[in-house]
């Protein structure tokens, strides 16, 4: 396997893609090394002449030759074939981390080589740009102030793979990195090839599948992982730079920008479907937050003992040192270091207490004592009174790195690392409030009550300073576990400080009355509490998550009725005067298909706004978006962009969740690029809204071209994926998803209930398994016919779509994902895996209609943006598809091939584990080619 499968260039490769090509064919020929090692020379000449095969097919279809082709996968015998898979699967494990490497050499080599000039995209021409507009001081400083961005880790099951081959990649990443050494000799470049063989040895006898599923706590320390590897360190990077910037376009003014960046995480909170994330879980995910953070800052204050060595014999410490230190040794005994190495070395003896109080922290029968930190903010003292003193003798450079770092650390993590949101069903707390309204004979069956009763009835116990609950009573043990969530966020709040949990997210939320509940569950605890004279001291926030196309519309009239509420307004008062709304992307999508989802979330991001800003409260959008097409997926400064500059007021909140995290966070240049660009969208957006630009006067006219788009676009969809009776036997058996319910990549079930009902079906596997298939059909299908609906025979109208692509930034996005989508489609193989439907007539009947419509689609695509082909405007994608395309296609025909063996063999109620096995590993292998799961 030695050809390089992937290009980022057009024809004019640059030295640097040739470097790429190297890796690549580096990497290819180890592997090759590897399989005739393992399966001899055999096995690589069976899995080239398939690749072979594969690759002509793609160059020049022909009949004969495609039955050849099938004829030589079909015929390989299980133990070759397992290999095979296997072989395709590492290939592109091993391609990924080439191009991630060369994405990290192409910014370094851009720096190189451009001297003065600015790269597009950095955060350095953000800040340019905006000295260029004549922004002062005074109004950069308010830019700075207003930006706010918060990616948050999510449980979603899609990351296939396993936390120990996640580890290999990055010894491989770390090795090929050094090929670049110029002053490497022969004999080093030899043991470094040595090196990489027996890597990606280790990665053929590694198994890239669970043998079971993962705990939560797994999932926990999955993503903490990313954080101990990469985002410790990538995130205050990115401060570095901004500052950096700041001080050489606008010298003279001391920049400390406020924590505008941070991270949070779903997992270990999100309750939501999933039973096994209970109180206790979500107490031990915020204890192991605690855990990294405090074994990183030791680590920090550990390499500083090493640098600080400054004696007194040389130098004076400042007198707040020498009291500082005489206070530590007053109250703290010094157990695990020994400090007394040189008495003349002030700065080792304070990081000797440090260190000691930082242990303590862990203590919490120590809790309120001097002898530990009892808030990050003690810590960060201690680095100041630091700060101080090496300035005060001239240590600037080390006071303005490594010590600077560590207290921006300590700003950004504190001692809970990130915030930790709670999500659960709206009906799971309805069902709560049910029981105890009941036991306390408050109303005999509050589920059955109006809607307006239920909100004036939750308004009313808001404003009551009684108890609704009592440990003398016996509750269910769903109930219990609802209260208990709540006692545990109030334990948390005291124990970790209030920013380890301040949202409580609500899927499913329909009404004032989901998010009332919150409320009254809140005060139940003292989350929420009312004092005698009227103020509020509210520490949680009830989040609405609004996921259909119906929430998305009632949305705006659900926050102005709580908004009217005289209570429910002081909550907000004492939150900030802030709200948090999450709009979710994935089930708008698998409900109304993706223009109608896309059209929807823009009406409701624009109402939603004017609702809060009629009522003055300052909204910050959290977008649940997935990594995949179908889930709202693209690049994280697109996703920023995305958004209209005036809804991004009060800071937005976007999700990171399944490959995205090991493709954006598991290497640190790549972490810190995407953060960059990341915080030049958001300086852009927030620019753009201080000082719009002129809209178009058009813009008008093409809002109501794409809401008339929309609706034909959804009646399309929901025709045959609510209305078609066959459907869901089509999908269900043209597409692998009963089997990816079987790949052990999350803790949570892929249904909400144990049910077949298309409502039932969670939205990832929904998209995976399209995904699989090389359908692709959530990202694209309906837009064809509702494009062509429009236009008709009307040359001006088309016309006027070519306008809106080239000037209408949501219509251009919308035109720019279905490309992608359909570039990654494929028919050709979808109608192999819609073979597997056994009802010939439903088969051909509703195949016909999408592969129709992915003509109709790609037709349109085309006249509408003036291209040959598709992704024209994007050519590295275009060929970056092109070239992958025929390694995937191989894993596809196998994958066809197995499962229509398995399920013949289920069928007869027999099972094969192997066979099993092979299908798993080759859905793990098209997800590593296709970079997209869910």
């Amino acid at each position: 396997m030695s050809e390089q499968p992937i290009a980022t260039t057009t024809a004019s490769r640059t030295s640097a893609n040739n470097l790429l090509r190297r890796d690549v064919r580096f990497l290819g020929n180890i592997l090759g090394d590897v399989l005739v090692h393992q399966g001899g020379r055999e096995l690589l000449d069976i899995v080239e002449r398939i690749r072979e095969q594969s690759k002509a097919l793609r160059a020049g279809f022909l009949p004969e030759l495609f039955e050849q082709f099938k004829t030589t996968v079909n015929g390989l015998s299980p133990e070759i074939r397992h290999q095979v898979i296997r072989a395709f699967a590492i290939y592109f494990q091993l391609v990924n981390i080439a191009e991630q490497n060369h994405r990290i050499r192409r910014k370094r080599d851009y720096e190189v080589s451009a001297g003065e000039t600015v790269q597009r995209g950095s955060i350095e021409s953000a800040i340019k740009e905006l000295s260029e507009l004549g922004l002062d001081v005074a109004a950069v400083s308010e830019i700075m102030k207003v930006i706010s961005l918060e990616l948050v880790i999510t449980a979603h099951p899609t990351e296939a793979t396993r936390r120990v081959v996640l580890d290999v990649h990055k010894r491989i990443a770390d090795d090929m990195m050094q090929l670049d050494n110029p002053t490497l000799t022969h004999r080093e470049r030899g043991k470094l090839k040595e090196k990489l063989l027996n890597e990606v040895l280790i990665l053929w006898q590694t198994d890239e599948l669970r043998d079971r599923k993962p705990t939560v706590i797994d999932e926990v320390r999955n993503g903490l992982y990313f954080f101990d590897e990469t985002l410790f360190e990538a995130i205050p990077s990115v401060y570095e730079e901004l500052e950096r910037c700041l001080t050489k376009y606008y010298p003279g003014e001391h920049w400390h920008v406020p924590d505008y960046l941070r991270f949070g995480s779903w997992i270990g909170g999100d309750r939501d479907g999933n039973p096994s994330v209970t109180s206790s879980v979500t107490w031990e995910t915020l204890q192991l937050h605690r855990q990294l953070a405090l074994r990183k800052y030791e680590e920090k204050l550990k390499n500083l003992v090493d640098l600080l060595s400054f004696s007194t014999n040389l130098v004076t410490v400042s007198e707040e040192l020498v009291e500082s230190i005489r206070n530590d040794r007053s109250h703290v005994e010094l157990r695990c270091v020994d400090p007394w190495r040189n008495a003349k070395e002030p700065y080792r003896i304070k990081l000797a207490f440090m260190l000691e109080k930082l242990a303590n922290t862990r203590d919490e029968s120590l809790k309120g004592t001097p002898t530990r930190y009892n808030h990050p903010s003690e810590l960060r003292e201690d680095l100041l009174i630091i700060d101080r003193s090496l300035r005060h003798h001239f240590a600037d450079y080390v006071a303005d790195t490594d010590l600077a770092k560590l207290v921006r650390q300590v700003e950004l993590f504190g001692f809970h690392l990130m915030a930790l949101d709670v999500r659960q069903h709206s009906q799971e707390h309805q069902n709560a409030m049910t029981e105890i309204l009941q036991k306390m004979h408050v109303t005999e069956n509050y589920g059955a009550l109006s809607e307006a009763e239920k909100t004036e009835l939750l308004h009313r116990l808001l404003n009551d300073p009684r108890p609704l609950t009592s440990s003398h009573l016996d509750y269910s043990e769903s109930t219990r576990e609802c209260l208990d969530v709540y006692h545990t966020i109030y334990r948390a709040q005291q124990e970790f400080g209030e920013g380890c949990i301040t949202s409580y997210l609500i899927s499913m939320t329909e009404a004032a009355s989901d998010m009332l509940e919150v409320m009254v569950f809140a005060k139940e605890v003292g989350l929420f509490r009312q004092e005698s004279d009227g103020t509020v001291r509210c520490t949680l926030q009830s989040v609405p998550l609004f996921e259909t196309i119906d929430d998305l519309h009632a949305a705006p009239a659900i926050m102005k009725e709580l908004f009217e509420l005289p209570v429910y307004r002081k909550a907000v008062e004492a939150r900030g005067n802030m709200h948090e709304i999450m709009l979710g992307y994935s089930d708008s999508n698998k409900d109304g298909g993706v223009v109608t989802a896309n059209w929807e979330l823009r009406v409701a991001l624009k109402e939603i706004t004017a609702a809060g800003k009629e009522y003055d409260v300052k909204l910050k959008f959290f977008h649940g978006r997935g990594g995949a097409l179908g889930r709202g997926g693209m690049p994280l400064n697109r996703s920023i962009l995305a958004q209209p500059p005036h809804t991004v007021g009060a800071g937005i909140k976007i999700t990171e969740q399944g490959e995205v995290l090991s493709s954006r966070y598991s290497l640190e240049g790549i972490a810190y690029r995407s953060l960059e660009q990341a915080t030049w969208a958001l300086i852009t957006s927030a620019r753009l809204n201080k000082y719009p630009q002129q809209e178009p006067e058009a813009e008008r006219e093409w809002d109501e071209i794409a809401r008339s788009i929309s609706e034909t676009a959804l009646t399309k969809y929901q025709d045959l994926i609510f209305r078609d009776p066959d459907f869901m036997t089509f999908f269900k058996e043209s597409t692998p998803l009963p089997e990816v319910g079987e790949l052990n990549i999350g803790s949570r079930p892929s249904k909400r209930k144990n049910s077949d009902r298309f409502e039932d079906l969670r939205a990832i596997p929904w998209v995976f398994a399209w995904t699989q298939s090389r359908y692709l059909l959530p990202a694209w299908y309906a837009a064809g016919t509702a494009l062509k609906q429009y236009v008709g025979d009307s040359e001006e109208r088309l016309e006027t779509l070519r306008t809106m692509y080239e000037q209408f930034p949501f219509f251009s996005s919308l035109i720019d994902n279905l490309q992608m989508a359909l570039a990654k489609a494929d028919l050709l193989i979808a109608k192999e895996y819609a073979n597997m439907i056994s009802d010939d007539t439903i088969r051909q009947r509703i195949f016909s209609q999408i592969d129709e419509e992915y003509r109709v689609t790609s037709e349109l695509i085309l006249k509408i943006t003036k291209q040959d082909e598709i992704l024209d405007n994007v050519p590295v994608i275009q060929e970056s598809i092109r070239l992958r395309n025929p390694y995937v296609d191989p894993l596809s025909y196998m994958q066809v091939q197995l499962l229509s063996e398995l399920r013949a063999l289920r069928d007869k109620d027999e099972d094969d584990p192997e066979l099993l096995r092979e299908v798993l590993l080759t859905i793990n292998g098209i997800a590593a080619g296709l970079r997209n799961t869910g």
